[in-house]
């Protein structure tokens, strides 16, 4: 239409880098990052971020080159978010527990310029290296993180300058920081968790990271200058988008390198945090800790839990605790948190057990994503909103990935049909809200019917000596499959198989309760998952429990 066109000169690509410009000028002498004794305000976070871009341009880095890190959650991981894209480069954070192995896998794939490594990591870091040397590929600058607190053996081994301060001192202040060219350029690279098949190199852009942070924020309740406890690994989905989001509110951000129920509980007294997050796992850690580790919480905290469905039994012990727990479900490819449970004033009449089961559910898509959807794969239609339909989670919008790095193939597969396909087995309610039933591959069929494995671990979860969960199909030569449940039982707690066996039985169908329970730790990813397809292989490795007759 005539007089409607947007003059180009004012077009400004969106980037959450943005938020720190605004945060170093409204909050300029608040705190901004807290560890330990180290402590910065955002004025001086925008300066260290912007001498740190600096430094990278001078070390060579140009728009599009990737700089990978390997750190916990420390001050220097939060500001590479920012001083990476700074200088127009991609941030590739990786997971903490790889081995030098899939490090050297993940360094090649994404041919990362730099390597910043934290003093903890270098000897992973190190083996990667030593295995990319050999195929004669170009290796990497690597910038050391030291640890203040003592002299390393290995520091003579880095060149002075290539350590991280050193390094960041190098940088100059005044130092034009390189502006998206487009807001659909990358500004970080994800690797998936593996935990259904290899890692994927996924890409995020600067206007779906930027819209995902507001919506991050606006999901977890967070006003002006929250105080967030860093829970969730900021190398996952960035820290769920919340290392931009918490910016964007002029929060402080406590880092914790470990985490800990002793960490958690002494932060959260020590610095008033109003808001953390993590996957179920950290949940469980907060209910079973010790009452000689458990304070009392200065105020309600609000937590977001996502990464893994949180057994309700678990919602409802953190409520007692004066948790304010915010269920959201998502994937890397959609930047972390892609749907919200929102809660409905009705509910609070119910009882705790119904409120917790509500809460357990993924409910809608938040305000930065399109679209969310269970549908039928095979003819992409909308399933019956009955609560007992099963289809696949799919999403669409610009709080989805750019795409999978150098692979076009899985990239079109995963948006076959205009949608992102998640993979993830769902049913929806009358009321819209979508209910997680499974992974596809995780589905157990025992004798023609389907069995969720959440819905088993959920009644084991409820167990009052039961710590953790997880259930697999085990193969049988009658049934197909039959559920097989692996358990680890609270310190000082007993049960055997059979209790267990009779006590999932009064709560589920006979087919739904575990025919074998093994009691083991749970192997896990860093974000907390589950990694099912060990449990598979053990529980294949088993064999069938009947040769040929019912069970």
């Amino acid at each position: 239409m005539e007089g409607t066109m947007i003059c180009s000169a004012n077009y400004v690509a969106l980037s959450p880098i943005s938020f720190l410009e605004r945060s170093a000028v409204v909050y300029g002498n608040r705190v901004s990052i807290i560890s330990g004794d180290v402590k910065f305000t955002w004025a001086e976070t925008r300066l260290r971020c912007l001498k740190l871009a600096s430094a990278f341009t001078q070390l060579g880095i140009s728009r599009g080159d990737v700089v990978a890190a390997l750190a916990p959650n420390i001050p220097a991981m939060y500001e590479l978010h920012f001083g990476v894209p700074m200088a127009g480069a991609v941030l590739c954070t990786l997971n903490v527990r790889h081995d030098s192995a899939m490090v050297s896998v993940l360094l090649k794939h994404s041919e990362a310029k730099v390597l910043i490594v934290d003093y903890q990591f270098l000897d992973v870091a190190k083996g990667a290296l030593q295995i990319l040397s050999k195929e004669r590929i170009k290796l990497p600058h690597l910038v050391l993180i030291p640890d203040c607190d003592r002299q390393l053996s290995s520091r003579t081994m880095i060149p002075e300058d290539m350590e991280y301060e050193p390094f960041l001192m190098t940088g100059r202040p005044n130092f034009e920081m390189v502006w998206p060219s487009d807001e659909w350029d990358a500004i970080t690279l994800n690797y998936t968790s593996g935990t259904t098949s290899s890692p994927k190199g996924v890409v995020y852009s600067h206007r779906g990271a930027y819209l995902n942070s507001l919506a991050a924020v606006l999901l977890n309740e967070m006003p002006s200058m929250p105080v967030y406890l860093w829970t969730v690994p900021m190398f996952h989905c960035n820290g769920w988008c919340l290392t931009w989001g918490v910016a964007a509110q002029g929060g402080t951000n406590i880092c914790l390198r470990n985490v800990t129920a002793a960490g958690i509980f002494t932060s959260i007294a020590g610095h008033q945090v109003s808001h953390m997050g993590g996957a179920p796992t950290v949940l469980n850690m907060i209910i079973n800790a010790p009452p000689s580790i458990r304070r009392p919480l200065p105020r309600k905290v609000a937590v977001m839990t996502g990464g893994a469905p949180p057994p309700p039994q678990v919602l409802f012990m953190m409520e007692e605790l004066g948790f304010g727990v915010t269920h959201s479900y998502g994937l890397t490819e959609t930047y972390g948190p892609g749907t919200v449970c929102t809660w409905k004033p009705e509910w609070s009449s119910l009882s705790p057990d119904e409120q917790a089961k509500i809460k357990a559910r993924q409910g809608l898509h938040h305000i930065g994503m399109e679209e969310v959807d269970v549908k039928d794969p095979a003819t992409m239609k909308s399933i019956s909103p009955d609560a007992k339909t099963m289809g696949e989670v799919m999403f669409r919008g610009n709080t989805v990935m750019n795409g999978y790095l150098k692979n076009l193939k899985a990239t079109e597969d995963a948006f076959k049909g205009g949608w992102f396909r998640s993979g993830d087995l769902a049913v929806k309610h009358p009321d819209g809200y979508i209910e997680l039933k499974d992974r596809s591959k995780d589905i157990i069929i025992s004798g023609g019917e389907n069995v969720s494995t959440i819905e088993v671990e959920s009644v084991l979860f409820s167990h009052p000596a039961i710590l953790e969960a997880a259930v697999v199909g085990r193969p049988d030569d009658y049934w197909g499959e039959t559920p097989c449940a692996f358990v680890k039982l609270k310190d000082g707690n007993n049960a055997t198989a059979d209790e267990i066996i009779k006590y999932c039985r009064g709560r589920l169908p006979h087919y739904m309760s575990p025919k074998t329970v093994i009691f083991d730790d749970l192997p896990k990813t860093s974000t907390g998952k589950t990694q099912k397809f060990v449990l598979r292989q053990k529980a294949k490795a088993m064999g069938s429990i009947s040769k040929g007759s019912k069970l």
